[in-house]
């Protein structure tokens, strides 16, 4: 990849201060873009992930995507340092570790899930992306160009035992993408899911998981490429897809990688 294929390019990464987030940060700023990183509550992170970035690419920001208001502050800053905002990626969300520390080996029946965790989980994952897409469409519609990336999941997993509210709320946002999509259709904004392809090493999974599991856990790292390729010039025209990077294959061509990575969001039709 190019180190200036996104130059000039201005990113907000949700959640930017660990897991898939920080890879993606850091990765689009290799690129040479500039990214706003958002954290909800741990500024330390961010501001770590800015300093390792270097050159000023990123700038570190408290902003908790359950408020309207942190929301819209954080498409002002985009706008008001560098001019323009391209490419919102809504990463920010809350796992099964919020329900039970144990959720990989005892599952939760959904009756025993705390009332307010369901709604903390429900209120990151669906609500939070919403009110980030809501204040950031209007300045890319007017702009004729934008990217919106959805962080999804597994299909399987929305459907594991146990895995409520996460799984629904991931089934919640794939329906998020593919409408948006629709409404988004012609302004040159596009909006796709990305998604890993399989249990990846991030503070979502639990502390205590036996270390020969921990070695089978992807790399965060691997979402970076289809990012890239979904911010860049080259995704023109494609929206209400997904992309799992598990399946991107580097030694293919880009377009091609793209296309074996690929397929529509929301649920499948066969």
């Amino acid at each position: 990849m190019s180190g200036g294929r996104l130059e000039g390019q201005v990113a907000i990464v949700t959640g930017g201060g660990r897991g898939l987030g920080r890879a993606m940060v850091l990765g689009l700023a290799a690129a040479g873009a500039r990214v706003i990183a958002t954290a909800s509550r741990e500024a330390a992170e961010v501001e770590a992930v800015a300093r390792e970035a270097g050159n000023g690419q990123v700038v570190p920001m408290l902003a908790d995507v359950t408020r309207e208001e942190d929301c819209a502050r954080a498409v002002e800053l985009a706008r008001d340092r560098f001019g323009r905002l391209d490419l919102l990626v809504n990463n920010a969300g809350r796992g099964m570790k919020y329900v039970s520390q144990r959720f990989l080996t005892e599952p939760t029946r959904f009756w025993e899930t705390d009332p307010h965790v369901w709604r903390m989980v429900i209120d990151t994952n669906v609500n939070g992306p919403f009110l980030m897409a809501r204040a950031a469409a209007p300045g890319m519609i007017a702009a004729g160009r934008g990217r919106i990336v959805n962080v999804t999941m597994n299909h399987a997993t929305m459907r594991r035992r146990g895995f409520s509210p996460y799984g629904p709320s991931k089934a919640a946002l794939e329906s998020e993408t593919i409408i948006w999509a629709q409404d988004l259709e012609g302004t040159g904004v596009t909006v796709n899911g990305l998604l890993p392809g399989g249990a990846t090493a991030t503070g979502m999974i639990p502390e205590g998981l036996p270390q020969e599991a921990r070695a089978g856990l992807l790399d965060p790292a691997i979402v970076v490429p289809p990012l890239l390729w979904l911010a860049s010039g080259a995704s023109d025209g494609v929206t209400g897809r997904r992309l799992d990077a598990a399946r991107w294959q580097a030694e293919l061509p880009e377009a091609e990688a793209a296309r074996a990575a690929m397929d529509n969001a929301g649920w499948p039709t066969g």
